[in-house]
C-alpha cells in the first residue's frame, strides 16, 4: 500500500480495534508504517495518567508487530526503529523487557556510530526522559552530538529537545554554558513561533539551568507567555509563573491575563496551581481583586478537598496584602469550620503563619489561640525547623498584642515573656531612607528646631515609630527629651512605596496592623503616604503639608 494513502487511513482510525482490522487487512508494510501504527494505537490508547485498556498489549497485531520489532532491529531505518520506541516507551512497556532493550541497544549503537540526524538525536532523547531512570551517558553523548549540528538551523522542537536533555544532564549548566548561550541566542528569535508547551519547557530549563545572564530571552518568553494564559494547562502555567518569581520579572498585561483567565477556570484547576498564583501576587505584592475574589469563592466550595498546606497558602496573602473579599464572612466562617475539623492535622508552623494572617485583617482566630500559647505546642514549634526564630516569635508576640489590644474578652492563656520579642523585625516595611529625609527636612522647616522631633523610635510595645512628636496638654509642642507633662503623642508613619501593595494605595498587612495597634495604644497616628508627598517640589511646600496634616486645627 502506498505509505501516504497508509497513513491518511491511519489516521482516520479512533480506535485500537480499528486499526488492528486495518493492520490485518494489510499483506505487508514497510517498518515505517509499523511503528506508525505503533504511534497511533499510543495516541489512541494512553494518555498522562497511563494505559486506558492494558489487554491491548495481549492482541495478536500487537505482540506480532512487537515481535518483528524485537528481532529485526538491526534491519530498521532510523525512522522506524526511533518512532516505534518512542510509541513503546508511551504504551509504558516495561524497559527491561528484552523487547525495549533491542531498541535500546540498537539506538545507542547508531548513536555511537554517529548516525543519527538532528530530528532522531531528539526523538531518543524524548524517549529516553519518559523513562524513570535514563542514561545520562546516553544523553551526554545526545547534547555531544547535537553540538556539531548547524544550531541556527534547528527547528523549535529540537531546541525545546536540548533544554530538557540540559535539565537532566547539567548541574548548575557550567559543563554546556558555551552550548546554553549559543542555544539562548538561537531561541530569542524564535519565541513568537513558540506552542505553550514549549514555551512553558524552556522557561522551566531556564529556572532550572539557573541562567540569570539570559535576560532578553527571560523577557521576550514571559512577554509571548500571556498570549498563551488561556492556553495553558496547569502544569505548564505553574513553571511560567515560577520562572516569573526565579527572575523577580513582573508583567502587568499577564496579571490581567490572569485576572481575564481565573475566575473562568478556577473551580476545574489544580489546587496547586491555585496556590502557585496566590505566591505570585503574594511575593510580587499583586494585590489583584478578580484574582482573590475568586480565589475565595473557590476555597468556600472546595476547602474540604484541600490539603493543609494548601489551605495556608489560599488564605495567607488574604492577611499578607490586606485584603478582605466581598465574601468575607463566608470564606472566614469556613476556615473556621475546617479548622475545628482538621486542626490537629496541621504542621505547627504553617498553623501559626495562618493564624497571624488573619489578625492581619482583623479576623480573629480566639477559638484557638490557647492551643498557640500552650507550652506543648511551643515546644513543638521548637523541635521544627526553623524552630523559634526570631520571624516566628514575632508572629507570636503580635498574635499576643493583638488579643490584648483588640479581644478584650480573650481570657485563655497568655504568651509567656521568655517567647515575646523585644522589638518586631522591619525588614520588609522599614522605612523609605529618602521619604523619611524629606519630611524630616519639611519638620525641620515647620517646628524649627530638631530637638521637637526624633526619628526611628522604639517604642515599649515591641513597634518602632517613624518620627515621634510630643504635645503638651495645651497642645504644644515639646522637645522629645522631655517625659513629664507629655499629654499626647504623635506617631508620623512616613509609608514609602514598599509599605502598599505594588501601583496600590492599599497598605500591606504588617504595616495597617501595626497603625491599628499604635492607635490603641495611645497615639495619634498620622500617615504621610508616598503619593501624597513625591510631587511637593520644596522644603516649604512640605512644611505646610505637615502642618495641614499634624496640626489640621491651627494651619492658616
Amino acid at each position: 500500500m502506498d505509505e501516504q494513502f497508509f497513513f491518511k487511513k491511519l489516521n482516520s482510525l479512533c480506535t485500537s480495534k480499528e486499526i488492528f482490522d486495518f493492520l490485518s487487512s494489510l499483506d505487508v508494510m514497510s517498518d515505517t508504517m509499523a511503528s506508525g501504527a505503533l504511534q497511533r494505537i499510543s495516541e489512541v490508547e494512553a494518555d498522562d495518567s497511563g494505559l486506558k485498556n492494558p489487554a491491548v498489549l495481549e492482541n495478536e497485531v500487537f505482540r506480532a508487530l512487537c515481535f518483528q520489532f524485537e528481532f529485526e532491529s538491526s534491519k530498521l531505518s532510523n525512522t522506524g526503529l526511533l518512532n516505534a520506541l518512542q510509541a513503546l516507551v508511551t504504551l509504558r512497556i516495561d524497559p527491561q523487557s528484552t523487547l525495549m532493550a533491542s531498541l535500546l541497544t540498537e539506538s545507542e549503537e547508531r548513536l555511537g556510530r554517529g548516525q543519527l540526524t538532528v530530528e532522531h538525536l531528539c526523538a531518543l532523547g524524548e524517549s529516553l526522559l519518559e523513562l524513570e531512570s535514563p542514561s545520562c551517558a546516553t544523553l551526554e553523548q545526545i547534547v555531544h552530538h547535537m553540538q556539531e549540528k548547524d544550531i541556527k538551523k534547528w527547528s523549535p522542537r529540537e531546541i525545546v529537545m536540548v533544554y530538557k536533555i540540559l535539565q537532566v544532564t547539567v548541574r548548575g549548566g557550567k559543563q554546556y554554558q558555551n552550548l546554553l548561550n549559543r542555544l539562548n541566542c538561537v531561541t530569542l528569535p524564535a519565541v513568537p513561533q513558540l506552542s505553550p508547551n514549549f514555551a512553558s519547557v524552556i522557561l522551566n530549563s531556564l529556572v532550572v539551568l539557573c541562567q540569570t545572564q539570559a535576560v532578553a530571552l527571560v523577557i521576550a518568553l514571559c512577554k509571548h507567555s500571556v498570549k498563551h494564559v488561556p492556553h495553558f494547562t496547569d502544569y505548564e502555567l505553574e513553571n511560567v509563573l515560577e520562572a516569573f518569581l526565579y527572575f523577580g520579572h513582573h508583567e502587568q498585561i499577564f496579571t490581567e491575563a490572569l485576572e481575564t483567565y481565573l475566575p473562568k477556570a478556577i473551580f476545574t484547576m489544580h489546587p496547586h496551581t491555585v496556590c502557585k498564583i496566590m505566591q505570585y501576587c503574594c511575593k510580587k505584592t499583586i494585590l489583584s481583586k478578580p484574582i482573590f475574589d475568586a480565589v475565595a469563592e473557590s476555597f468556600i466550595s472546595h476547602a474540604d478537598r484541600l490539603t493543609t498546606d494548601q489551605i495556608a497558602e489560599y488564605i495567607i496573602p488574604f492577611g499578607t496584602l490586606n485584603y478582605l473579599p466581598p465574601c468575607a464572612s463566608s470564606l472566614f466562617r469556613k476556615l473556621e469550620t475546617v479548622l475545628h475539623t482538621r486542626l490537629r492535622h496541621f504542621q505547627p508552623h504553617t498553623l501559626l503563619k495562618l493564624l497571624h494572617s488573619c489578625v492581619l485583617i482583623q479576623r480573629y482566630p480566639q477559638n484557638f489561640l490557647p492551643k498557640i500559647f500552650s507550652p506543648y505546642f511551643l515546644q513543638k514549634l521548637q523541635a521544627q525547623p526553623p524552630g523559634l526564630n526570631r520571624v516566628v516569635t514575632s508572629q507570636l508576640t503580635q498574635l499576643f498584642l493583638t488579643v490584648t489590644l483588640e479581644c478584650p474578652f480573650y481570657e485563655g492563656p497568655k504568651l509567656l515573656r521568655k517567647y515575646q520579642v523585644k522589638a518586631f523585625p522591619m525588614s520588609h516595611s522599614s522605612c523609605d531612607v529618602y521619604l523619611l529625609k524629606r519630611v524630616k527636612t519639611g519638620l525641620l522647616y515647620l517646628l524649627k528646631k530638631r530637638i521637637y522631633f526624633a526619628s526611628e523610635v522604639s517604642t515599649p510595645y515591641f513597634y518602632a515609630v517613624d518620627i515621634e512628636i510630643k504635645l503638651d496638654e495645651e497642645g504644644f509642642v515639646l522637645p522629645v527629651a522631655q517625659c513629664e507633662e507629655v499629654h499626647k503623642r504623635i506617631a508620623l508613619c512616613v509609608d514609602g512605596q514598599n509599605r502598599f501593595c505594588a501601583n496600590s494605595h492599599n497598605l500591606l498587612g504588617e504595616e495597617a496592623i501595626k497603625q491599628r495597634h499604635l492607635q490603641l495604644l495611645g497615639y495619634e497616628v498620622v500617615q504621610i503616604p508616598f503619593f501624597e508627598i513625591e510631587s511637593l517640589e520644596n522644603c516649604r511646600k512640605m512644611a505646610e503639608y505637615l502642618h495641614k496634616k499634624i496640626f489640621p486645627h491651627t494651619c492658616g
